[in-house]
């Protein structure tokens, strides 16, 4: 095959899955909607499971569902007939993919799982297929082509199935009212999941690591204080903590260029007064966009006017948030 030729085919592969997600987008109806209250009613886990290309997609499907506040996992067919499927409770609800509607495998476990008590769902394109005599709720594909040449590989039946297994997820997760928080709640380990759920408390530099000295006290003493502490900044606080100003490395550096008396000055001559500052609980993408629009390098954090901490956008960046 030349250029023109491969290119020419990769397109018709597209034309004719869209052309099946078309066919089975106007079908959504009634099905679609029982389908889903049952989702939304299951008090136990959403099972799903397929063979093959159709188990490939109900694993997606398990963690997606999963993400999106619905407790659900894969079980695999093969793996259920020696013992999985004591992972069945009478409270769960069973979502059985097959486009034919009679893989051996998913055949074979349909009477142990109308035994155990759950819900039978089936997504299939063979309305009168063993899966669907089974099942409680039968989802029937309309009919459409594989994209495979040969029109056997499943290629536009895996499509439909997982794009309607994403309608059902993000329908009811929109029905469940879940929420941004909630997705990061979910996603502790990924970007987006920090951004939603990491705030400045949990990166800042607290205690005795947060550099700091008393109104009064010499500026000698806050050079000490950002040398020892490492973060570029010192606090200085009055006699309650609350914060009143802050002395930056780089104002210590312009001091010296100007041959100021860094030996008998004292921090209250030359702090910045009123600096500015983020509030104890913030979430630290929000102080970083703080940061990076005021163009400094980091900010105390405070409860009220007492300083608690101070946070850098070295500390933000290393946790994994960025913008």
């Amino acid at each position: 095959m030349d250029a023109k030729q491969i290119i020419k085919e990769g397109k018709r592969v597209f034309d004719v899955e869209i052309d099946a997600l078309e066919r089975v987008k106007d079908a959504l109806g009634e099905v679609f909607v029982e389908i889903l209250d049952e989702v939304l009613a299951c008090e136990g886990k959403l099972v799903i499971t397929g063979m093959g290309k159709p188990g490939h997609i109900a694993k997606k499907l398990a963690a997606t569902f999963s993400s999106l506040g619905t407790p659900s996992f894969c079980l695999h067919p093969a793996e259920a007939m020696h013992g999985d499927l004591g992972m069945i409770d009478k409270k769960d609800v069973v979502i059985a993919i097959s486009y034919s509607g009679e893989s051996d495998e998913i055949v074979k476990i349909l009477p142990n799982i109308k035994m155990i008590g759950a819900k039978l769902i089936a997504i299939t394109g063979n309305g009168s297929s063993t899966l669907a005599q089974a099942a409680e709720i039968v989802q029937v594909f309309p009919s459409f082509n594989e994209a495979c040449h040969l029109g056997l590989a499943p290629t536009s039946s895996t499509t439909v199935a997982l794009v309607y297994g994403d309608a059902l997820a993000v329908t009811a997760s929109e029905a469940r009212g879940f929420k941004d928080i909630d997705f990061g709640r979910f996603h502790p380990a990924g970007s987006l999941g920090k951004k939603l759920v990491l705030r400045v408390d949990d990166l800042m530099a607290s205690g005795d690591k947060v550099p700091k000295v008393a109104s009064g006290s010499l500026l000698m003493d806050a050079i000490k204080e950002i040398t020892n502490k490492q973060i570029g900044v010192v606090s200085i606080v009055d006699d309650a903590s609350r914060l009143i100003g802050i002395i930056t490395d780089g104002d210590v550096r312009r001091l010296i260029e100007h041959r100021e008396d860094i030996y008998s000055v004292t921090v209250d001559e030359v702090m910045t007064t009123n600096p500015k500052r983020v509030e104890q609980g913030t979430l630290a993408v929000h102080a970083l966009e703080q940061i990076r629009r005021q163009k400094i390098n980091c900010l105390p954090v405070v409860s009220g006017d007492r300083l608690i901490g101070t946070i850098t956008w070295q500390q933000i960046v290393n946790a994994g948030i960025v913008l």
